[in-house]
This record gives structure tokens, C-alpha cells and sequence, in this order.
């Protein structure tokens, strides 16, 4: 594809007379195997009407909205979402019967191929998706041949219904359930109905037994160090195994999960988890020389395996953001902060996605995980500090290429640079995650009244965060949080009134009105809040 190094088939070209038709699609035709191909994805349909209104929303892209730039096989007459259901069996000429197996999933390849920002998730909101076949029987098709329904079984769900719960009314138990008990529906879509449903199930469990027992919001389980190593002079990985393994624990997704610790010295910290589950997970932490007491506890004997300690684990959340739209992935990171982003590099690189990290140290001494991130190949441009290197960010963030996502994560003079950089070259709030492993938390003393609790003042010290004060008025149970360095979100509060310093980078510029990270942000004065 133009200005990114990957392949795709997506680009098609019409072909006249009898072409061989297999399990696995037409032959001689190209599939990403990573998306698309297989036998539930042997062919893709897309009606040849959507063409024209496609050209009429977007007439700059008018000359590359064409017969088979969608990526299909076959180009319909007559047939579209709209009338066209899952498991609909269809002869084709006079020998080929096909399935209809599967909505299309949509990817940012649309987005690059008609150079439309955020196109793709137009096609599903639109139900101009086209769908997949799965081959029941081989044979020779041809532009021209007839198309015959032969067997409807399920005509409630045509292609448009089913991504009405696939995509935008996705909280409906009971569509779930029964979408999930259509044998016919390849696995991509079903396995996501099964789920959904499953989680939804947990989750009303839960809310029940919590309503049950009045217990603490969070979760906290007994952890044990069974491995640590030292990765560089400043940074340590460390393997934290459950003492009772919680079967019932979601898998983690694709990567960006922090995990909040309590620490037998009774601090709280939050790491970013470079790889595992929820019942055995590797996290890196470095040395801090201001440290209070959180990474010199873990880089002290008191951590090692041997000494037996039990580590509370609370939350575990993911919010660095999958940008599934965008064309290109730009990661930006110093020293500890690759911790951030590994898992979610490799899961990329995984699926053939395009991107690059730009990554500096002090030495190269300074590179933890080592085999990981030289696995990395043409992907690393690696900054070494003891030989001169140095990364200009500006210039990185200047040289975006169109419809990127970038990431960046590293010390604060460097997030200081990255935002200035940013601002400078006009890059949208949208596409740009800010990771921050240390955050600014002191400042002036304030008050902040909380109107929902009988009026209520707090007041803040100048080496206090908000959240602390709150808990220590109210509660530890009061006040949800995860991160604590301004990443998640998850300790936002509501602003009724007054100035507030904000920090942290979990809410938008429009969030900011009326809303404020109490792990990180300040009152100016006094302030008047929700909570």
C-alpha cells in the first residue's frame, strides 16, 4: 500500500470469462491471512449500489470509489445488506454453492485505500460492509452468472440486523445470546456474541454479590514474587504469581495494561504489565532516586523470590487506546516507558500492521527486555545517549505520516517536548496518547467542597493529591482509581465550580469543562465539587 510497508489484497481488478472457484476462494486471488481469508472468508460480496452514493458523500475520493476497490469477489446486482441474511445458501452459475458466513469486518486498510480519515467504521454505521461466503461447493463461476437463493433459515437476521447488535447496540443480552446460537455464523462474529454475552453475565454476578455483601469496591488479590532479574543498572522485571489463580479472570487484551500493587509497606503503585495474564504476569520497575518507598521496596531483598512476600494486586486496566483506524502507529519512548507500549508493539507487528518506535537510552546498557526489543527489526530506531544520539521529537512528530496514531511515554522532560511538539504541528487530541509513568502531583494548598456530600471541605496539602484527601475524608472505598499518574481516568470527579490547574492526560479538551483527574490535577483556591 502507498506510504506503508505492508501488503494487502484489497485492491481487485474485474476478470472475464470462467474463473476456478475453492474453499478457500477464487483462485489465484490474495488474502491477508491475518484478517481475512479462510474458510469462513473464502469470498467477499459487495452490492455494486453503494458505489454511487459513496462517490456522492465523498466526491474527493470520486475516482477511487470503483467496482472492487472494496476488496470483493463478487460485485451484486440487487443483493445487499439489507436482504441478504446469515447462513443464506446461494447457487452461483451452474456448478458453485456458497454460505453466507459473516458480516465484513471492516480495518484501517479502507481508510488508507481511499484516503478517508476514519472511513472504516462509516461502512458498518451505514451497513455498506459487503459480506463473506464460505465455499459449500467448488466449481468455475463467471461475471454475468445468475445468483439463486437456495435455503434461508434464519431471515430475522439479515447482514444489516446482525451489525446492529455486532457494532452499535452491543449491550443487548438476549440479541447476544441468540445471535451466538447461529451455528452458521462464522466464529469471528459468533465467538464475539458468545462473549459479550458471557461477560455479561459476570458482571450482573458480580454487581449482585457486591450489592450481597457491601464489600470494598476493589478487588485485591495475594500475589507472590517467583522471579525477578536484573534487566539493566537501574531497571528490574519480576514475575508476580496468584497464590489462589482466579479461573473465571478475563485474558488481558492486546496489550497497554497497568496493574495497581499494595506493597507490604502499605503503598500503593501502579505498573505497566509487559506480558502474561490475570493469574501470572511479568512488569519491570525502576529505580527511582526520589523514590517514597515504592520501587526502592521492590528493588530491595525484601522483593526477592526467596524472601516469600505477598503482594496485594487490585485493578488491572488498559488505556492506552487500540487505534484500529489508523493507517500508520508511532511510538515514542525513553528508559522505562517501552514498558508501556512492548506487548502492544508485538501484538502489532503480529498482524502485519505499520508502524515504527523511536526509542532512546542513556546507553545501550539501558535497554531492558533485550531480545524483545531488537526482535523488533526495522521497526526500532534506537537512541543511544553515551554515543551522541539524541531523539528530536519534533522532528518525529513533524513527519507523521497521514492518519497516524501516535504513542509517547517517558520522563517528563521528554513529555514536556512531546506536547510542545505537538501543539506546534496541529496534531488532533484524537490521535495522540500520552502515557506518563511519573506525574507532577504537588503544588499550593486547596479546598475543594464536595456538594454531594452534605457540602462537606477538604483540604488539600501541597504535597497531597486530591485523591488522597478524599480518601482520607471519606474512605478508601469512596473514590475508584487505577493509575494514579493521570493516564485512565478512572478517578475523574465532577467540577460544579472554581479554577482547576489540570494535569494528566486522560481527559479531552471538552471533558475538561466540567471534570478533573483527582490523582493529579489541583484546585486554585477553592474549588466545588462532585463526587
Amino acid at each position: 500500500m502507498p506510504g506503508l510497508e505492508i501488503e494487502s489484497g484489497i485492491e481487485k481488478a474485474i476478470r472475464s470469462g470462467p474463473v476456478r472457484v475453492t474453499r478457500l476462494g477464487l483462485e489465484d486471488d490474495e488474502h491477508d491471512p491475518i484478517f481475512h481469508g479462510g474458510v469462513d472468508k473464502a469470498l467477499h460480496g459487495y452490492c455494486c449500489s453503494h458505489y454511487p452514493n459513496w462517490r456522492a458523500e465523498y466526491p474527493a475520493a470520486a475516482d477511487r470509489l470503483r467496482w472492487g476497490s472494496f476488496g470483493e469477489n463478487f460485485v451484486m446486482r440487487h443483493m445487499n445488506e439489507r436482504n441478504v441474511c446469515i447462513g443464506d445458501v446461494f447457487s452461483v452459475g451452474d456448478e458453485v454453492l456458497v454460505q453466507v458466513s459473516l458480516p465484513r469486518q471492516p480495518c484501517f486498510k479502507l481508510n488508507h485505500r481511499f484516503h478517508i480519515k476514519n472511513f472504516a467504521p462509516q461502512t458498518y454505521r451505514t451497513s455498506r460492509t459487503g459480506w463473506y461466503y464460505r465455499v459449500l461447493r467448488e466449481g468455475t463461476v463467471q461475471a454475468g452468472d445468475a445468483v439463486t437463493l437456495v435455503e434461508r433459515r434464519w431471515p430475522k437476521w439479515t447482514i444489516e440486523r446482525v451489525q446492529e447488535y455486532l457494532h452499535r447496540n452491543q449491550d443487548d443480552l438476549a440479541m447476544n445470546e441468540e445471535l451466538a446460537a447461529i451455528e452458521a455464523m462464522g466464529e469471528e462474529s459468533r465467538g464475539a456474541f458468545r462473549t459479550r454475552a458471557a461477560k455479561a453475565k459476570a458482571k450482573a454476578k458480580a454487581k449482585a454479590n457486591a450489592n450481597a455483601d457491601k464489600g470494598p469496591k476493589e478487588k485485591w488479590r495475594d500475589f507472590r514474587i517467583i522471579d525477578r532479574k536484573i534487566q539493566t543498572p537501574r531497571i528490574a522485571s519480576y514475575i508476580l504469581e496468584a497464590v489462589a489463580p482466579d479461573s473465571e479472570a478475563e485474558p488481558f487484551p492486546r496489550g497497554g495494561t497497568h496493574v495497581r500493587l499494595r506493597l507490604p509497606n502499605g503503598l500503593q503503585r501502579s505498573y505497566s504489565i509487559v506480558s502474561g495474564d490475570p493469574n501470572k504476569f511479568e512488569l519491570a520497575v525502576a529505580l527511582e532516586p526520589a523514590s517514597r518507598g515504592g520501587s526502592r521496596w521492590l528493588h530491595s531483598q525484601d522483593a526477592a523470590p526467596e524472601a516469600g512476600a505477598v503482594i496485594q494486586v487490585g485493578r488491572m486496566t488498559t488505556d492506552v487506546p487500540n487505534a484500529s483506524a489508523a493507517s500508520h502507529l508511532v511510538f515514542v519512548a525513553g528508559g522505562v516507558g517501552i514498558t508501556a507500549f512492548l506487548a502492544l508493539i508485538e501484538n502489532n507487528i503480529s498482524i502485519h500492521l505499520s508502524l515504527e518506535l523511536h526509542y532512546a537510552v542513556r546507553s545501550a546498557e539501558d535497554v531492558p527486555f533485550r531480545d524483545r526489543v531488537f526482535a523488533l527489526g526495522s521497526a526500532l530506531h534506537l537512541y543511544d545517549g553515551a554515543k551522541g544520539e539524541r531523539m528530536d521529537i519534533d522532528q518525529i512528530v513533524g513527519a507523521l505520516k497521514w492518519n497516524s496514531q501516535l504513542y509517547l511515554c517517558g520522563p517528563s522532560r521528554m513529555m514536556a517536548a512531546a506536547r510542545e511538539a505537538v501543539g506546534k504541528h496541529g496534531v488532533d487530541e484524537k490521535e495522540v496518547h500520552f502515557e506518563a509513568f511519573e506525574a507532577e502531583m504537588g503544588g499550593d494548598p486547596f479546598e475543594a467542597e464536595v456538594a454531594n456530600r452534605d457540602g462537606r471541605v477538604v483540604r488539600v496539602g501541597e504535597e497531597e493529591t486530591l485523591l488522597e484527601a478524599l480518601k482520607r475524608e471519606f474512605g478508601s472505598d469512596a473514590m475508584d482509581s487505577s493509575c494514579e499518574v493521570g493516564n485512565c481516568g478512572t478517578c475523574a470527579i465532577g467540577v460544579r465550580s472554581g479554577r482547576v490547574d489540570h494535569r494528566g492526560t486522560a481527559l479531552s479538551k471538552e471533558e475538561k469543562g466540567d471534570a478533573m483527574l483527582s490523582c493529579v490535577s489541583r484546585g486554585v483556591g477553592r474549588i466545588t465539587i462532585e463526587i
